[in-house]
């Protein structure tokens, strides 16, 4: 989708209320954002109703959504709250499902990534939202201080952070060898 042909449906969404233009826009951005909330939460079927949620909140929003950053960074925005919310008020899953943890296109052998899903785990809350952002959506720093709401040095704090993390583990996992 082009991004005229997004602001233009963007637009009748917000303005004229068409259900149409947005359906069009949940079927762009589904699978981003539940690849995004799967590998926060790594259980596809929390995932599954974290993006349903996250488009309802969309929705329900769309007549607020000014324009001041893209379409995508304020739905990652949502997602991204809506993933905080749900973990405040959920219990922790006890293991990570390492079969609904999805990788963009060309991913490792099925051994890497089980220890992708386990790195993924040595990082706090905010380091993995910022690695995901990074490295799997492939956000500049700038649309990932905006999703997360935080400044641009605290995002370079975070990936730093995250990548020291994901090198140790790395490390004591014998890549370095």
């Amino acid at each position: 989708m082009s991004k005229l042909d997004e602001v233009a449906l963007v637009a009748r969404a917000a303005l004229l209320g068409d259900r149409r233009a947005f359906g069009l826009l949940v079927e762009a951005y589904r699978s981003p954002v539940q690849r995004f909330l799967r590998n926060l939460c790594g259980d596809e079927e929390l995932s599954k109703d974290l993006a349903q949620e996250t488009f309802i909140k969309a929705w329900l929003g769309i007549g607020s959504f000014r324009a001041a950053a893209k379409f995508s960074t304020w739905l990652f925005r949502i997602a991204c709250n809506t993933f905080y919310d749900a973990a405040r008020t959920r219990k922790p899953a006890a293991t990570l499902d390492d079969d609904a943890l999805l990788l963009p296109a060309g991913a490792p052998n099925p051994d890497q990534r089980i220890d992708f899903a386990r790195s993924m785990e040595a990082l706090k809350g905010d380091e993995k939202t910022a690695m995901l952002l990074f490295y799997m959506e492939d956000f500049p720093v700038k649309k990932i201080a905006q999703v997360m709401g935080c400044p641009v040095g605290t995002v370079k704090s975070l990936l730093f952070r995250g990548k020291e993390k994901l090198s140790a583990y790395f490390k004591n996992s014998g890549y370095d060898r």
